[in-house]
């Protein structure tokens, strides 16, 4: 089945959306994962369209009909002076925990964030109108085509999209030419909420100060310059025209890094795609979507999760690609709603970006996660020169909350100025190389990185009477919140987790590269590092040595060796399991009242690495049914009413969507311990289930398929070659082979062993 073919026969409506039906054992495709009938009144519950760079939220019920535009370089870069100043230090960080003066370290650390800026900024807004007398019917979105449609009842359709690979959006209005509005965003208007006013936003965009924008129209297109701070300058354009009843509009949105006249270039590209024709522009913007459905589905019996998945999916490729800035708090589709983003729309590296990109990696979008690697590699010398003047130590570290170009933006300082987020951000480094095998950036970019992060981590670090390393100031997001109380007396399981990762990978990828005298170095300093805090009476994991979890809390920071470092692992045996079932017990102990939505999200990675099925698509599911509004975004607090969490609000961000789809990718295949493993967290009830080219570690892609409670047959392709380990995926009966002479398959435990060669295809069976 051709991947732009719609299947409206098989999804049937469900209180206004879309819901995948597929016929067991069949792969489903994409298609109109979202039909509204009625309107979005709100920009959060919009239908979203992006291509990395651009994004748009369509909304509104044709009086007007909205379309909120973005750009994701677009940000208010101003410095905090804070922290150019002399009390700005990691030796006075210390001496002022050490003396209980918590009300300098607010003002010093905490209080910037509430500053307008740095901030990311939107781009503005498209108005539609038609007729008064014309009434809202229906809206969808295809994920297929990427593209959103409107229908009116006197039969005007508008179909709106951003192009896949340009950077402009296309209107195709058909039955009559709207009227039309461009409106920048209010940054010169009126200030109803000061900055600092409201904990999770900054205030009015007002506050940031701007001129009025510019404008400029002619008998075919509008459009305004705007002045932002220092030397940003920006430009958004529109151009129509218009034959019989059909009108075709086309938006760019250009900055001073673009042009030196960003206000003609976005004319000027508009105007050429115009010229193009609407066909063109559609099949070359379909094209890359069919290219990048092909690379992995799924097909599950739960539909609520299917179809969730198939939404993150969707979101990812609108929001992450190879050569564009990496996914902020909300992406693409910056918050439209007079305010400064939620949390500024900023890089959270607590949490955020890196729940972000887990699904990529096995759901086969590498190109999308590089992204995220490439920026990092990028904007290093700027965190290693906050790394030298705050903490005065060699290597790198990187702030934990940040601006486009990684600079520190300031917040609770105990996780803002962790001494191990680059290690976190190393994991993901890390995981590229693992799915890619590529060589070239084992070399160049992976063992660099953590080299440097691990220098720096030796030196942070201090040894203690018993010979162990320790750090002075150790948190654990983001436990007793912006406490005296979030730095604990003795080192965090979140931070020794890290450290004793990034030594260990260090010491190994040393060892890879041939580089003995390192990698001697670093499994020394490893040795001096103490062992994770675990309860001596009940095996779980701690927040800290003597220190339990001591109440439901969103962040499962304590958890980081489970997931996602896999450092206890289920497979190592009997004792890391009787820590993993601990510690998911004391979850489960105290509850979820105190959850975000990402914490389920989350939970179903863990579980799924504990082999419980159940667990997971029950968290998968209350995370679609509770934390994400109709249109599918995660809204982090409980939207049912049904008591799942005692967050109640719905600020709009990412990573929750995003660790979602790695959870069900986790419950489908697992190879983070050096083997693969086929459906290795199933619930019973799931008989029918397959997914294709998912991919493994080793740079294997793999497809499988489960009937009537066991698995039929496991395809792969060993795209650089190498040992293949494979879990035997019919333990209880005879298999056949093709690729390979079946005498080249040894057996290894209950590992089935081959060495391949490069692009070698293998397929297994059941008899």
């Amino acid at each position: 089945m051709s991947l732009l073919r719609v299947m409206s026969v098989t999804w049937p409506v469900v209180v206004g959306m879309i819901v995948c039906a597929n016929p067991a054992g069949a792969q489903p495709q994409p298609g109109p994962a979202l039909r509204y009938t009625e309107p979005a009144l709100v920009w959060d519950e919009a239908m979203p369209l992006g291509n990395g760079l651009l994004g748009a939220l369509v909304w509104g019920d044709g009086r007007p009909l909205r379309i909120s535009l973005d750009r994701t370089d677009l940000w208010d870069l101003r410095p905090v002076p804070e922290f150019h100043s002399a009390e700005y230090s990691y030796k006075m960080m210390r001496q002022w925990v050490k003396e209980g003066r918590i009300e300098d370290l607010h003002r010093l650390y905490d209080k910037p964030y509430g500053y307008p800026g740095p901030t990311k900024i939107p781009a503005g807004r498209i108005e539609l109108r038609f007729d008064d007398d014309a009434q809202f019917q229906t809206a969808s979105l295809d994920i297929a085509k990427a593209t959103t449609e409107m229908r009116l009842d006197d039969g005007t359709v508008v179909r709106v999209f951003v192009h896949a690979q340009e950077p402009l959006g296309v209107i195709h209005v058909t039955g009559k030419s709207p009227r039309i509005a461009l409106i920048a965003p209010p940054f010169a208007g009126k200030i109803t909420e000061e900055a600092g006013a409201n904990k999770i936003s900054a205030g009015d965009l007002a506050t940031l100060r701007y001129e009025a924008p510019v404008t400029q129209s002619g008998d075919s297109w509008t459009g305004y310059l705007q002045k932002g701070w220092g030397d940003l300058r920006f430009a958004v354009a529109l151009a129509w025209r218009s034959s019989g009843r059909d009108w075709l509009g086309a938006w760019s949105i250009c900055t001073s890094k673009d042009s030196a006249d960003p206000l003609a270039a976005a004319r000027k590209r508009c105007e050429a795609a115009l010229d193009e024709g609407l066909d063109k522009l559609t099949w070359e913007h379909e094209q890359w979507w069919a290219a990048y459905w092909s690379k992995a589905s799924v097909s599950v019996p739960n539909p609520v999760i299917e179809r969730q998945w198939y939404l993150e999916t969707y979101k990812f490729g609108a929001a992450a690609r190879p050569d564009t800035p990496p996914i902020t708090l909300q992406g693409p589709w910056t918050a439209d709603d007079m305010k400064i983003p939620p949390w500024k729309g900023d890089y959270h590296h607590d949490l955020n970006t890196q729940l972000s990109y887990w699904p990529a990696y096995s759901g086969n979008r590498l190109d999308g996660a590089f992204g995220y690697v490439r920026w990092l590699w990028a904007t290093r010398e700027n965190a290693r020169d906050w790394t030298k003047r705050f903490f005065a130590l060699p290597g790198l570290n990187v702030p934990m909350t940040a601006d486009l170009e990684q600079n520190q933006i300031g917040g609770w300082h105990q996780y803002t100025h962790s001494a191990t987020t680059a290690a976190w951000l190393g994991h993901h480094f890390y995981l590229q190389w693992r799915y890619s095998m590529d060589p070239q950036f084992l070399e160049e970019r992976l063992y660099p990185w953590l080299r440097d992060t691990s220098v720096f981590l030796e030196a942070v670090t201090e040894k203690g009477v018993n010979g162990k390393r320790t750090l002075p100031l150790s948190s654990s997001p983001e436990i007793n919140d912006d406490r005296l109380t979030a730095w604990f007396p003795s080192i965090t399981n979140y931070d020794v987790a890290l450290i004793r990762w990034a030594f260990k990978t260090t010491a190994e990828l040393a060892t890879e590269l041939g580089k003995a005298e390192d990698a001697q170095h670093w499994r020394g300093v490893l040795a001096e590092m103490p062992e994770l805090a675990v309860d001596p009476n009940s095996g779980k994991l701690l927040v800290a040595k003597d220190y339990p979890l001591p109440f439901s809390h969103r962040h499962f920071s304590h958890l980081m060796a489970i997931h996602p470092l896999g450092m206890i692992r289920w497979e190592n045996g009997v004792a890391d399991q009787a820590i993993i079932k601990a510690s998911l017990a004391e979850l489960d102990a105290k509850g979820t009242s105190a959850w975000c939505g990402y914490s389920f999200s989350w939970l179903a990675n863990l579980a799924a690495r504990a082999r419980d099925g159940d667990k997971a698509e029950r968290a998968l599911e209350i995370f679609a049914r509770a934390f994400c509004l109709r249109n599918g975004f995660h809204c982090n607090g409980d939207q049912s009413g049904k008591g799942y969490s005692s967050f109640r609000y719905r600020p709009f961000t990412l990573e929750g969507n995003f660790a979602a789809a790695a959870g069900l990718q986790e419950m489908l295949l697992q190879s983070y311990s050096g083997t693969i493993r086929v459906f290795p967290a199933i619930p019973a009830s799931w008989k029918d289930v397959s997914f294709k080219t998912l991919r493994a570690e080793g740079a294997f892609l793999v497809t499988a398929e489960r009937k009537e409670g066991v698995t039929q047959r496991v395809e792969i392709i060993a795209e650089k070659g190498g040992l293949l380990r494979l879990e035997n995926p019919f333990p209880e009966a005879s298999y056949a082979v093709t690729g390979i002479d079946g005498g080249s398959v040894k057996m290894e435990g209950t590992d089935l062993i081959v060495a391949t060669t490069p692009s070698q295809r293998l397929s297994f069976s059941r008899r």
